[in-house]
Order: C-alpha cells, then sequence, then structure tokens
C-alpha cells in the first residue's frame, strides 16, 4: 500500500500593524540621530579621523589607538550606519510578514534600506576628496532624503490602502507643495553656508569659497520666506476648517522660529559647535514638520458602505 505523507502547513509570523509602526518610527529617530553624530563628526574636526575609506586606514577596518579620539569618533559614525541598516532590514521584514500584504510599503520600506548605503557611500567620497564642503553637503542631503521616506512610510503604515482624498481646497494644497519646496531649498543653501564657514570637519579641508556674510543672507532671506508662507498656511487652513491641517501648520512654525533663533544666536556668537549641533538637529524637525503639514491636506478613510433601505411589505402580506 502506497504511504501517503502528511504535508504540514506552512508557519508564518504575521507583523502586528503596531509593531510595523513603532519600527517605522524607530527608523525616523535612528536616521535623524545619524545626521547629528554626523554633525559631531565634523564638529569636532574629526572628519579624517580614519583617512581613507571603506577601510579606516590602509590596513585596518578598525580604528588604531595611534589615532587618537578623532578615529574613535570618525569610526563610532561609521559603526552607527550598520545600527540604522539594521532597522531598515528589520522594518523590510516586516512589512514582507504581514499578512495581507499592505502595496505600497514596500516600495518605502526597500527605498530606506538601499538609501542608508547610497548615504553611506557619499560619506566614504567625503573621506577620498578630502572632505570637499560640496561633497559633505550633498552626503547632509542624502540623509535629508532617506529620513523622507522614512517619515512617508512610517505615516503609511497608519493608513488603509485606498485612495487619497484632500482635507482642503486645491489653491492650499498648491500653497502647502510651495512650502515644501521651499523648505527643501532652505536645507539646500543651508549646506552652501556651512561649506564656507569655519566647520570643515578637519583643519586641512578646503571651503567653498562662497562668501559667509552673503550666503548667510542668502539662507536667511530664504527662512523669512518659509516662515512667511508658514503663517499664511496656518490663517487660510484656520479659515476653511481644517483642523488637522491648522495644527501641523502651527507646529511647524513653531519649529522654524526655534530654528530661526538658534541660527541668528549661532551667527552673532561666531558658531560654537554645540549651537551648530542643535542647528542641524532643528533641520531634521523642520523637514518633518513641513512632511507632516503635507500630509494634512489628504488623507485615507475607509468609508463604510450605505446601508440598503428596508422595503415596505406588500399589501396582500400586510393585510394577511
Amino acid at each position: 500500500m502506497r504511504r501517503i505523507r502528511s504535508v504540514k502547513p506552512s508557519v508564518r509570523f504575521p507583523v502586528s500593524p503596531v509593531l510595523l509602526r513603532r519600527l517605522a518610527y524607530a527608523s525616523i529617530i535612528a536616521n535623524v540621530a545619524i545626521v547629528v553624530t554626523g554633525g559631531a563628526v565634523r564638529l569636532t574636526a574629526s572628519g579624517l579621523g580614519c583617512p581613507t575609506w571603506p577601510r579606516c586606514t590602509d590596513e585596518s577596518y578598525t580604528t588604531t589607538p595611534e589615532m587618537g579620539v578623532h578615529g574613535v569618533i570618525e569610526f563610532g559614525n561609521r559603526l552607527l550606519t550598520f545600527a540604522v541598516g539594521v532597522i531598515a532590514l528589520a522594518v523590510v521584514l516586516a512589512v514582507l510578514a504581514q499578512r495581507p500584504r499592505r502595496r505600497g510599503l514596500l516600495p518605502l520600506a526597500v527605498g530606506v534600506l538601499f538609501g542608508i548605503p547610497a548615504q553611506a557611500v557619499i560619506g566614504g567620497f567625503t573621506v577620498l576628496t578630502n572632505l570637499n564642503p560640496w561633497v559633505v553637503g550633498l552626503h547632509f542631503l542624502a540623509s535629508m532624503v532617506v529620513i523622507a521616506a522614512a517619515y512617508a512610510l512610517w505615516r503609511r503604515t497608519g493608513e488603509p490602502d485606498v485612495p487619497a482624498t484632500p482635507t482642503v481646497p486645491a489653491p492650499l494644497r498648491t500653497l502647502a507643495v510651495l512650502t515644501t519646496l521651499v523648505s527643501a531649498a532652505v536645507l539646500v543653501i543651508g549646506t552652501w553656508v556651512t561649506g564656507s564657514g569655519p566647520h570643515a570637519g578637519d583643519q586641512g579641508a578646503a571651503r567653498n569659497g562662497l562668501d559667509p556674510e552673503s550666503i548667510s543672507q542668502v539662507h536667511a532671506d530664504g527662512v523669512f520666506l518659509l516662515i512667511g508662507l508658514s503663517v499664511a498656511l496656518v490663517f487660510a487652513f484656520r479659515a476653511v476648517g481644517a483642523g488637522r491641517a491648522t495644527r501641523a501648520a502651527v507646529v511647524l512654525v513653531a519649529v522654524e522660529l526655534g530654528q530661526g533663533l538658534i541660527g541668528f544666536v549661532q551667527y552673532f556668537t561666531h558658531l560654537p559647535a554645540v549651537l551648530v549641533a542643535a542647528h542641524m538637529l532643528g533641520s531634521c524637525l523642520v523637514l518633518l514638520a513641513t512632511l507632516a503639514v503635507l500630509w494634512s491636506t489628504r488623507e485615507r478613510r475607509l468609508v463604510a458602505p450605505a446601508p440598503q433601505p428596508t422595503r415596505a411589505p406588500e399589501p396582500a402580506t400586510a393585510a394577511a
């Protein structure tokens, strides 16, 4: 008699939406943290603590005692990249393990995962080019792109897979998009200001040749424009009764004012390292607050089916 093999059901480990959302939130925090630690590398003049890449020295992938504290700081920032990558990988695996599978989450999760090594490669070029200020600025902006993707992923984990519907009129959505573009432009110009300033990451690193005072004024003008647009969003959202969008715009204005205050104080106090680090953290917060405003202009909501009207009984049935 032929023996029939028993087929064991495949074991699956579905991931709860709460866990996935927490992992996505942790990814945002980790990517912001690596921006701040990267700033610490530059502000402590440790940008060439490991003088080559991908190795730390020509013979070793790790720092050596002869390299001192600068080597430890630079190598520590490189190690943090692996920690951020592990979190991003956990998010990808959590998205794949979800049942039912969420469409739209996987491209964002994979984008964050591959964005981290791409950002690390750009960081490697900053070392190989002896901290070229333009490459250093690109390194920072790449981190901003990864943070934006991580934020989008986190927001999508809390939304159903239905088409997005606007919560404000189309002109106000256009104004929110314009504010986002100006916010991005302010970030870009901020890297030019940094590239002209004294914190090069190493005493022998070159500067971008721009006049620090002039480019700082251009940056300040962009900040004033951004604050003006954000205040306009507050009043416009309130006028149409968009409560959620109004609250997001108020938070954005508060973050911008705090960031602007740090920027002015650091400029008139000759750029102390502590305030420069706080300003880098503030840049991340401005980006996240701007994205929150943009996200508040639309929503994804499940609509319950309309109840079917009850039919009146036939006259003959009623009589019976």
